[in-house]
């Protein structure tokens, strides 16, 4: 699920870019510390999209740097246990398949795919159900719902998702 979370926090602005607009330099500090990053309550942080900054700064000794208390709405992926989520499968091995649910990948195993007994055909890179023949392909859209999710900071999230309940599976129609 996205969502749009408020987060304070201190910027650091280094002496070499004081006569710089202090928003534009707290975005890029922010950015670099934050963007296309995990965190465990934040989820995959997307984009930092607006910046407060407090105009007055505190100056440590020994650091010529300014210190300055910041506000910022950022944009986040966080997935949700039981979320019903649409996606497209982008890889599918003898394992089962990975489908992308927004900005990251799940995982679906072979066994969560189909109520049916799934067999992979390698030569055609798809899944195949042996008595209900569906097939399951690279570009197909699904319906699946999160039965899993695993948070290791500071760069990956894992999900893990099921296809095998009524009105899950292969979106036909797209």
């Amino acid at each position: 699920m996205f969502r749009l979370c408020r987060i304070r926090d201190v910027v650091r602005i280094p002496p070499d870019r004081f006569g710089e607009p202090l928003e534009m330099v707290a975005r890029d500090e922010l950015r670099r510390r934050y963007e296309e990053r995990v965190d465990s309550v934040l989820g995959l942080v997307i984009a930092i999209l607006d910046v407060n900054v407090n105009p007055e700064g505190v100056i440590l000794q020994g650091d010529g740097a300014t210190y300055h208390d910041v506000i910022a709405d950022v944009l986040t992926y966080y997935p949700i246990l039981n979320e019903v989520t649409l996606g497209e499968v982008v890889d599918v091995k003898k394992t089962g398949m990975f489908v992308n649910i927004g900005p990251i990948d799940a995982f679906v195993h072979i066994s969560q795919v189909l109520d049916d007994k799934v067999v992979y055909d390698e030569l055609q890179d798809l899944l195949v159900g042996e008595e209900t023949k569906k097939v399951f392909r690279r570009g197909d859209v699904v319906r699946g719902r999160v039965v899993s999710v695993s948070i290791n900071t500071p760069t990956s999230i894992k999900v893990a998702m099921t296809l095998r309940q009524p009105y899950l599976g292969k979106v036909e129609g797209w």
